[in-house]
């Protein structure tokens, strides 16, 4: 087992990495780029080639091969953004030893406490060492656990150059969960045949299906006028958000839906009488049923100027990524490579849909067939996100097994 995982995450998450929505520059927000100038400082140090932070600050990196054979190169990625859903600065990680299976206390000052009555899954873990939010913050292992067992795998190589390998190659990206980590991502710079995103959940997630995924935006134009002598006058534009949302299927929504079940969430809204728009996410891992679930969309709209006047409500559908399972099956011997090293650690390995997308999803499309790899956290993106440490330990084992079994393929 290798060591040093733990602490480069503790280090990583120390950093304020949100992103922000709805800002053209890349990155949304400059204090990214902190982590991108101290994450490419590290990979020098370790004597990593071709190191380079762009003008976006994607991190880019290299690991030599060890001989002339001709074995893929084979890359990395991981995204240094984390998301704008809840606090991400601050973070005060809570190291929980030999965890027992009870109540884990996140905040003695408001009882907040994480349970495994409401998450299960911390069951598996007895024994175990976890880290925890103190109930604030999120905790940041998507992704920063990514980029810490990947440049954990990089230091094994680049200290012990005995071993061999091919070229492997390390990227990682800003931006992920605005939905824009790939927007600038240049791979011919990056210089890998195939890659892994290792942005995933628990111990033993191999993923290469995602949600084609589409963002839907909603503005609403009412007509304000004195409630006294409304009547026949007034068009409430929150009531008639209220409205086009009572128009989507009422079950197609994210807390009634799991596995290949796709959804409407209805992100966020504000407004007025005069002035009203929802945001929303629209998702299906069918083509077919995306489609119709766009269609749907746009004519709740336009139902609804049918009946208030054309205008009234404008309704935009703008596509995001796409399921990349057509884009891996041609390399289907990826997820072979990445399920026997599993099992070669004793990992069981749990072959899944993405309910959601990764970096790897846009890259597949744009010619870099990338599936998605664990990296042992749960609950992402709030206050009860946690990970096992052990977890961590063991998917560095398996980034390393990964890059030794496909050199083996081409010895």
């Amino acid at each position: 087992m290798v060591s040093g995982v733990l602490e480069r995450f503790l280090k990583y998450i120390s950093f304020d990495t949100q992103s922000k929505p709805d800002v053209a520059a890349i990155p949304s927000t400059e204090k990214q780029r902190d982590l991108a100038e101290f994450l490419a400082e590290e990979l020098k140090s370790l004597g990593a080639q071709h190191v380079r932070v762009d003008e976006n600050s994607y991190v880019y990196a290299s690991i030599p091969a060890t001989d002339g054979k001709d074995t893929p190169a084979l890359g990395f990625i991981a995204h240094m953004d984390t998301s704008f859903d809840y606090p991400g600065g601050g973070v005060k990680p809570q190291i929980i030893k030999d965890y027992d299976g009870s109540d884990i206390l996140l905040n003695g000052e408001n009882g907040l406490s994480l349970s495994p009555a409401e998450f299960p899954d911390l069951l598996d873990y007895k024994g175990q060492d976890l880290i925890t939010t103190d109930g604030s913050t999120l905790l940041g292992a998507d992704d920063k656990a990514g980029i810490a067992e990947i440049l954990t795998m990089a230091d094994y190589f680049l200290s012990n150059p005995q071993i061999p390998h091919g070229p492997v190659q390390i990227a990682f990206t800003p931006d992920e969960e605005v939905g824009r980590g790939t927007d600038c991502f240049d791979i011919s710079v990056f210089g890998a045949d195939i890659a892994y995103t290792v942005d995933g959940g628990k111990i033993g997630e191999l993923e290469y299906e995602n949600f084609n995924a589409a963002s839907g935006k909603v503005h609403i134009r009412g007509s304000n006028i004195h409630p006294g002598s409304a009547k026949g006058k007034m068009k409430n534009a929150i009531l008639i958000g209220m409205e086009f949302q009572s128009l989507l299927p009422a079950f197609e929504n994210p807390m009634y839906t799991e596995g290949y079940e796709g959804f409407y969430h209805l992100n966020d809204i504000h407004g007025d009488v005069e002035e009203a728009h929802l945001n929303y996410i629209i998702r299906d891992h069918d083509k077919t049923k995306f489609s119709q679930k766009k269609e749907l969309f746009l004519k709740a709209a336009g139902f609804l100027n049918q009946k208030y006047g054309n205008d009234t409500v404008l309704a935009e559908v703008k596509d995001n990524y796409y399921n990349m399972r057509e884009k891996i099956e041609p390399h289907i011997y990826m997820i072979d490579l990445a399920r026997e090293s599993m099992e070669e650690l004793s990992i069981t390995p749990q072959i899944c849909p993405i309910r959601g997308g990764t970096d790897g999803a846009r890259l597949s499309y744009q010619g870099l067939p990338c599936p998605n790899l664990c990296t042992g956290g749960h609950n992402f993106h709030g206050k009860y996100e946690f990970i096992c440490i052990q977890s961590m330990e063991k998917i560095v084992d398996l980034l390393i097994k990964i890059v030794e079994n496909l050199h083996k393929m081409y010895s």
